[in-house]
């Protein structure tokens, strides 16, 4: 059975977070501390960030969350967590990349570490630059 990709409306938030929070808990560990599970829960809620859930038979098994950016060329969805199975597919990603179409996205970007980058080259990420950090 194939997979579906649904962008959650934030009013639908709390409903779906008890089945979305252990997935979006494996990927906060590797934010480096750039935010907790109580602040991606309410900039879920408060619609600014996205959240889109992956189904397979009336079953959440992914989700992933992100928020979206305006450059002068360009409006980003910027993926923030992904946790779960079957999204780093083509299916999967091509049904996400038509929802963030939908709400006016023109390119998906992410920050990652780097067996993220090996697996998102299979879905057609291609590596922009790294992102480096020093505590001050």
């Amino acid at each position: 059975m194939s997979v579906t990709v649904q962008l959650v409306a934030p009013q639908y938030v709390a409903q779906v977070w008890p089945q979305v929070e252990p997935f979006i808990a494996k990927a906060e560990k590797h934010s480096g501390g750039d935010y907790n599970m109580d602040q991606i829960r309410m900039y879920l809620n408060l619609g600014m960030w996205w959240l889109v859930v992956v189904t397979k038979e009336d079953e959440i098994i992914g989700a992933v969350t992100g928020t979206f950016m305006s450059g002068p060329n360009d409006r980003i969805a910027f993926i923030t967590s992904t946790g779960g199975v079957e999204m780093c597919n083509e299916e999967s990603f091509g049904q996400l990349k038509q929802i963030l179409k939908a709400q006016g996205a023109t390119k998906i970007q992410a920050a990652c570490r780097e067996s993220m980058v090996r697996l998102l080259q299979k879905i057609d990420f291609k590596p922009r630059y790294m992102i480096v950090q020093a505590e001050i």
